[in-house]
This record gives C-alpha cells, structure tokens and sequence, in this order.
C-alpha cells in the first residue's frame, strides 16, 4: 500500500466522525457532484467517487456503501487480462436513503425517492418512488408513503426539538 492510499484512509476514518458539511467538502475535492442541503453519514463512496452525483437535498444514512465497480470480474482474470468494470451512479433531488443500503455501478435513482434500509440498488428508478428490496424494486409510490405517515399513529412533531423535550413528547405518547 502506498503513502497516499495510507494517508486516504487516515482521513476516511476521521471524516466518518466529521460532520455532513465537512463530508461533502471532501468529497467534492475527490471529484464527487455533490448538491446543496445533503446529510451523508457515510463515507463509503468507493474508489472512483468522481463517478457518483447526488442531487439537492439528499440523505444517505449510516452504513450505506456506494460502488461504482464490479469487483466479480475477478472470477475472468485469466481470460480477460487487466480489465475493470465500471458504472456512473446518479441519486436524483429530494431522496432518502436508508441504513445499510449497497447502492450498485450504473444506477439511477429518480427525484423524490425513499430508499428503503438494507435495500440492495441496482438500475433506473423513476421519481416519486418508494423503493425496498432485494433486489431493490419500486413498492409504491411517494405519494401512498405521505399518506400512510400522515395516518401513523407515532406521527409526533418533534424535529429541532431538545433530546429533553423530544424524550418528554415520546414518552407521553407512548405512556412510558
């Protein structure tokens, strides 16, 4: 391994730790199209990160690994000498994507999309799509999932509220 790829992954380990800002700076430094008003808590965006766009408003939660080669052509080595194999990935605007999720090489992900967590992504998928699975499949539309949390009964308004009084809220609710 040589100094550079050393001093690559010292940073990598430190940046997980980093907040989404400081991410996304690095990040576009690596050649990655990043929009505005995106939370990535990951690090994991392959080794040709300059291969991966992500649109205005996206969230990629904790565990989520984008990449943007196939490592299985190593099963051809023999008969395909010194090749690799790669694919452009593109996450619309307005999309979520959940925990643990494996975002494949030549995928694209439309606007105003949720990514269900643990979701294996592969292909094209149109916006306002609730998209689970895998193999990932389209599941619904956006419009069904707005409906469906607008009927849930843990529906509770609490963003930007203190860890106190959001716990205090919760803990009513709930009756605990």
């Amino acid at each position: 391994m040589d100094l550079r790829t050393i001093i690559n992954q010292i940073q990598v380990f430190i940046l997980r730790r980093a907040s989404s800002a400081t991410k996304v700076r690095y990040l576009r430094r690596q050649g990655m199209k990043i929009g505005e008003g995106c939370r990535l808590d990951t690090m994991t965006f392959s080794t040709e990160p300059y291969l991966v766009e992500i649109g205005n408003h996206v969230a990629i939660a904790a565990g989520t690994v984008v990449i943007t080669h196939d490592g299985a052509i190593w099963c051809f080595r023999e008969e395909i000498k010194f090749a690799d194999v790669f694919g452009r990935i593109k996450i619309g605007n307005n999309v979520f994507i959940g925990n643990n999720c494996t975002i494949l090489p030549n995928t694209i992900i439309g606007d105003n999309c949720i990514v269900g967590a643990g979701s294996v992504v592969r292909g094209k998928f149109p916006e306002n799509s609730v998209i689970v699975g895998n193999p990932a499949k389209v599941i619904l539309k956006m419009s069904i999932q707005k409906f469906l949390y607008l009927q849930n009964p843990g529906l509770l308004k609490t963003q930007n509220l203190s860890d106190f009084k959001k716990s205090k809220i919760i803990k009513k609710h709930f009756g605990i």
